[in-house]
């Protein structure tokens, strides 16, 4: 059997995803009431270690990822690059080779892509994308379990995005031709997404749209969605923050969407900045049930990735 890697929305069969979203409810469904550190009753994981290997700071995804493998009975090895050889030069190929005769899998959490690539390419366990500067498919998963969790349904679902056209961005229009959603996404023209993807998901059947217009999509949309204006990395916060001013996401601006329109932003949060502590701190805001649920979506990934989860 191949080994299952967890890299690119667009490079996983719809119902691999469709399955780790059902798996994701249940199992939060069924945990309800335990203590946050006991393990699932079936504890399919026991016995398995996860090499967690961190290149950025992490709240969410540290966190999510160890209390996952935790609840699924294995255990976590964590450790940022600068801990290992590759924060001194080993090249990463040979690193992959080393932690796939110690470790059952791997999630990098890397500046680059090309290093996730890389890394997966020469490693004989799972590797999974904790994050990089191309996409974040992990948050998008979570995302959708928590619209789907407040009773939206995703073929039908109006998601307008607002910002900058980032990882997340990216992730999420790699997902609308999976799950049917209606996908606009209102940026400035220098920080657009890849007109690439946007073809991209077009050709798989995707209903994605692009516009500098700062309220395109806003009618009628089930949900707004934005992320920090200067991500880890970028040196041009100024002129980010000059030109993105336009799109945040205030008061008026979800009173725009539907009356029942949910607010996301994977966190973390500039309050009054790309949303204004009125909207993050409100009745329509899903921020916290969305975090939590990185952790429940990345249960059900590790495990589609050691190939307990069959679709």
């Amino acid at each position: 059997m191949s080994v299952r890697h967890f890299i690119d929305l667009d490079q996983i069969e719809p119902a691999a995803l469709r399955a780790i979203l059902d798996d994701a409810h249940a199992r939060k469904r069924a945990r309800a009431g335990q203590p946050k550190g006991a393990p699932d009753r079936d504890a399919p994981l026991s016995g398995y270690v996860l090499a967690a290997i961190f290149e950025k700071n992490s709240t969410r995804t540290r966190v999510s990822f160890d209390m996952a493998m935790r609840q699924l009975g294995g255990a976590t090895l964590t450790m940022s690059a600068a801990d290992t050889q590759l924060g001194r030069g080993e090249p990463i190929e040979d690193t992959a080779r080393v932690l796939s005769r110690m470790v059952d899998g791997v999630m990098i959490r890397a500046n680059a892509h090309a290093t996730l690539t890389t890394f997966a390419q020469a490693a004989d366990v799972p590797v999974i994308n904790g994050l990089t500067d191309r996409s974040h498919p992990c948050q998008i998963l979570a995302d959708l379990m928590t619209l789907e969790e407040r009773g939206v349904s995703l073929r039908t679902a109006r998601i307008a995005w607002m910002g900058d056209g980032n990882n997340v961005c990216a992730s999420l229009i790699q997902a609308a031709p999976v799950f049917g959603y209606q996908l606009t996404i209102a940026t400035p023209g220098h920080y657009r997404p890849d007109p690439k993807l946007l073809a991209e998901a077009k050709a798989r059947g995707g209903d994605v749209s692009w516009s500098e217009d700062p309220h395109f999509g806003l009618s009628g949309a089930d949900c707004v969605i934005t992320d920090t204006w200067v991500s880890m990395g970028d040196t041009d916060k100024s002129a980010r923050m000059q030109a993105l001013g336009p799109y945040q996401v205030d008061r008026a601006v979800m009173q725009m969407a539907a009356a029942n329109a949910t607010f996301l932003h994977c966190l973390p949060a500039h309050r009054d900045e790309e949303v204004s502590a009125e909207v993050i701190d409100g009745a329509q805001s899903a921020v916290f049930d969305e975090a939590e649920n990185r952790l429940h979506v990345q249960k059900s990934i590790l495990l589609w990735c050691f190939s307990r989860l069959s679709a």
